[in-house]
């Protein structure tokens, strides 16, 4: 039997996970529908928008560890009660926000055609390259306007989160995810006097929706200073305290790092398999999909650990911390395995709504299973990374994540793909196999207790 302080811990951590949840599996959701949509219009439609989405995540979780080091200090800042820390590391994440945004614009556009070309290898199957870059080209035509809005959101939205409103940024993405579906069905398809601008008209609804959600938190936060006290006087001025920029930068810089070189190496890795065939990339595309919209329950978890240990940290509890990481952890993956085994039982029915060919259909149904009895395996690796992170060990986080992909997962893809002839299904559970391996290691980093730090201690909010 549980403990009554456990329990209410556990019911205080759901009550932070289950908003998150909530916005994650609609915005996965409708990312699935819109998916979908395209899906109809064929496979080099759909293949064109998989490749295009795979540059913009590399851009997306850019933003997320540029954000990311500030959120530690914002979450200790405000476990602390210190509202001008709080308002000073949100100044931060503006201004990082706009650097990436226009660093990822300037690279998009640059080398938009080169890196769209490394994803097409036509395999004589359903997918035809030249066919399918010309998608692209339509579809990021677009997709460049959603990366200034993309960003400022996630500002916003991260400092909400981290001080402990999780409900109001849950409420913006179903708002955007509605605006999202309704601007699909009417400029994908043509309807209610529209034209019919399929890929380009899928990017435009997704410009839009993330226009709606930033302008919806803008409002909410700049209208409400009594319920968010750091709002007030925020943008008077975009000072930062020196030596706070320099600890966010020290301590941040591992962290952007990292998720630029992990998406990156996730980006790398569906390239890899793209050499098999564009057959391969839309059964990985509809895969991916569909395991995204289970996968929100790691994700949240993840994301709620490193709040709530965040804030334990900075208000000085740091005698529980130890417990509750590996009691989150333990949740996550029991969780996991029973959302694991729903997806495990329901795979083989997502594919049926694509628009392709009986041969992809199977390959995508065969993925998600694989991904499927890997959750609970994700699950703890996620759940160690935010962990570790919430302390400020940024480099260990680097080395645990991205510099584990780049030295063991993508090496070992290459080398099955060049030296190990196998099915695609086999190689891809090998490949998978090795987060085994970061398990082992990120939960002996984790018992160390080497990542309890408080980081904010000496450093002056005044001004």
């Amino acid at each position: 039997m549980l403990r009554e302080e456990t329990k209410h811990y556990l019911a205080d951590t759901m009550k932070i996970a289950v908003p998150i949840m909530i916005q994650n599996g609609i915005s996965n959701f409708v990312n699935m529908l819109d998916n979908i949509m395209v899906g109809q219009l064929g496979t080099d439609p759909m293949s064109a928008v998989a490749i295009v989405n795979q540059l913009i995540f590399v851009f997306n979780l850019t933003i997320f560890g540029g954000l990311s080091g500030i959120c530690i200090f914002t979450a200790q800042y405000h476990g602390r009660e210190d509202e001008d820390g709080v308002r000073h590391t949100f100044r931060l994440m503006i201004i990082a926000s706009l650097l990436v945004s226009l660093i990822g614009f300037a690279v998009l556009s640059v080398f938009r055609d080169p890196l769209i070309g490394k994803y097409l290898t036509d395999d004589g199957g359903a997918g035809n390259a030249a066919e399918t870059l010309l998608y692209a080209q339509k579809y990021i035509g677009v997709m460049y306007l959603v990366l200034v809005p993309f960003a400022l959101t996630q500002a916003y939205a991260s400092v909400l989160r981290t001080t402990g409103d999780t409900v109001s940024p849950m409420r913006a993405g179903v708002l955007a995810m509605l605006v999202n579906l309704v601007g699909n069905y009417i400029l994908i398809y043509g309807k209610i006097g529209f034209p019919a601008m399929g890929v380009a008209g899928a990017a435009l609804a997704t410009v839009l929706a993330r226009f709606v959600e930033l302008g919806y938190l803008v409002l909410l936060a700049h209208t409400q200073p009594e319920r968010y006290p750091f709002i007030q006087n925020a943008w008077n001025s975009l000072y930062v305290p020196g030596k706070l920029v320099r600890e966010c930068v020290k301590k941040g810089s591992p962290l952007l790092l990292n998720e630029f070189m992990w998406s990156l190496g996730s980006a790398t890795m569906v390239q890899l398999y793209s050499t098999l065939g564009l057959s391969v990339v839309a059964a990985f595309n509809i895969s991916s999909t569909i395991s995204n919209v289970f996968n929100v329950v790691f994700i949240s978890m993840g994301s709620v650990a490193g709040i709530r240990i965040g804030m334990e940290i900075g208000a000085g509890k740091t005698d529980r911390v130890m417990n509750h990481a590996l009691m989150l952890t333990r949740m996550s993956m029991v969780l996991c395995a029973g959302i694991g085994a729903v997806l495990f039982m329901t795979a083989p029915l997502f594919p049926r709504f694509y628009n392709t060919s009986e041969e992809i259909r199977s390959l995508a149904c065969d993925l998600i299973r694989i991904a499927a009895v890997f959750m609970p395996v994700y699950a703890c690796c996620n759940c160690e990374y935010f962990i570790l992170r919430s302390g400020g060990k940024t480099l260990i986080t680097f080395l645990f994540d991205s510099v584990f992909s780049w030295t063991v997962v993508i090496p070992l893809l290459w080398v099955l793909l060049h030296f190990v002839p196998m099915p695609v299904r086999m190689l891809y559970a090998c490949v998978q196999s090795a987060d085994l391996i970061k398990l082992v290691c990120g939960m002996i980093l984790v018992k160390k207790g080497v990542w309890i730090n408080d980081i904010i201690q000496g450093i002056s909010t005044g001004g």
